[in-house]
């Protein structure tokens, strides 16, 4: 899989949230793609911060 540019609000909620962090990290390259392209349709920063929250149980 071709590697991806992290979005910088998806950095920055990962950032915030060490425990969706690890997880994300541990995911496989196309889980990570899934997670990276479920970003485009969050609109706000509230929204961010809850999609980076489901990361941790989600997967």
């Amino acid at each position: 899989m071709d590697k991806f540019d992290m979005p910088v609000g998806l950095g920055m909620a990962l950032a915030m949230n060490p425990e969706a962090m690890q997880k994300f990290t541990s995911l496989s390259e196309r889980q990570k793609w899934e997670v990276v392209s479920g970003t485009h349709a969050v609109e706000s920063r509230d929204e961010m911060k809850k999609y980076v929250e489901n990361i941790i149980t989600a997967y």
